[in-house]
């Protein structure tokens, strides 16, 4: 018995880094494609992509040279991540992003959310780091993230939720993601006990003033990331059975333009919040605090959010965006119309 469940233990371990090695392996031959995409496409020095992808000269060197070798290069590049590395060099060249990362989907009409959770949770893996003061949000995108993201223990390692709404037990809760994701990385997690909409500006200031909400707002002012989700203005809907919002209100906010929301905060397609009262209701860390944040992490996607994802450009101007291959195409041809 003994015997066997060491050796049921060592297969599981040899699974382990198995699955391990095959992720690694997928994250060098993206980043090698990338780079031939970048030298051979676009002409561009070895410096240069040396910059943008964060790695040194010799490595882009080495890179180049392991792409010639496996005949990814000859006139075109010959790779199935060709046509996602074009669509992620699109949309960084579009909208000024210093990053994208567009995750495949297996059908033009599979739902986009797990193949963006997955893509998301990798992501994150690797730019988690010691030391971090990171504020996160929420959404259905965010917390299917968790389960590929690789735990680890990270030292002076902070999450503070950006969204009051802990007293909803909802599975899907800013509080449950934030903590979770803390968890995950066994930092310090600071919560918003609050509702996520107040019925009123004077309530809103009461609750900050008096509750000790001070706090959590001044960690916001020097965050070091974020990482942020946004809602089309059709799913709003999911808020106005939670109680967040009523139909009404929703109606509202579509007739004066809204295309969704960001932490609650109402947008239009040209990113600036549209004049209802639920945007200074909103129990949620302000836009222009999240835009001092050096890393703006923003991930969603699917056909109703579109219009939302444009206009969140310009509101939150992320530095890295992780989307599908489908809402990818459709926020360039959008952008181009």
């Amino acid at each position: 018995m003994g015997r066997r469940r060491q050796g049921e233990a060592e297969n599981g371990k040899a699974t382990a880094e198995a699955a391990e090695q095959v992720v690694n392996e997928s994250r060098t031959d993206r980043l090698r494609i990338r780079a031939a995409w970048m030298y051979f496409v676009e002409q561009m020095t070895q410096n240069e992509i040396a910059d943008v992808l964060g790695v040194g000269r010799v490595t882009i060197v080495r890179m180049l040279a392991e792409a010639r070798a496996r005949n990814e290069v000859k006139i075109t590049i010959e790779s199935e991540l060709l046509e996602i590395v074009r669509l992620e060099r699109a949309l960084e060249k579009t909208f000024g992003l210093q990053q994208a990362l567009v995750a495949p989907l297996s059908d033009p009409n599979a739902d986009p959310i797990p193949a963006i959770a997955a893509k998301t949770g990798m992501f994150l893996s690797d730019a988690m780091k010691s030391g971090m003061r990171v504020g996160v949000g929420w959404g259905v995108t965010l917390f299917h993230t968790l389960p590929f993201i690789s735990a680890k223990s990270l030292t002076d390692f902070s999450v503070i939720s950006l969204l009051g709404g802990v007293g909803v037990a909802r599975r899907v809760n800013p509080a449950e993601f934030a903590w979770r994701f803390a968890q995950i990385f066994q930092g310090d997690g600071y919560l918003m006990p609050t509702p996520a909409v107040v019925d009123s500006v004077e309530t809103k200031i009461a609750l900050v003033e008096r509750c000790g909400l001070q706090e959590i707002f001044a960690m916001a002012d020097a965050l070091d990331a974020v990482l942020l989700s946004v809602g089309g203005i059709a799913s709003a809907t999911t808020f106005s059975r939670g109680g967040f919002l009523k139909e009404a209100d929703r109606e509202a906010l579509l007739a004066r333009g809204a295309v969704g929301d960001l932490l609650f905060h109402f947008y239009d397609r040209k990113g600036d919040l549209v004049d209802h009262p639920v945007n200074s209701h909103v129990m949620s860390v302000d836009v222009d605090r999240l835009r001092k944040a050096p890393i703006r992490i923003l991930t969603s996607g699917g056909a109703e959010k579109t219009e939302a994802l444009l206009g969140a450009m310009n509101l939150i101007a992320p530095t890295v965006l992780i989307t599908d291959e489908e809402s990818a195409r459709r926020m360039l041809a959008a952008h181009g119309a």
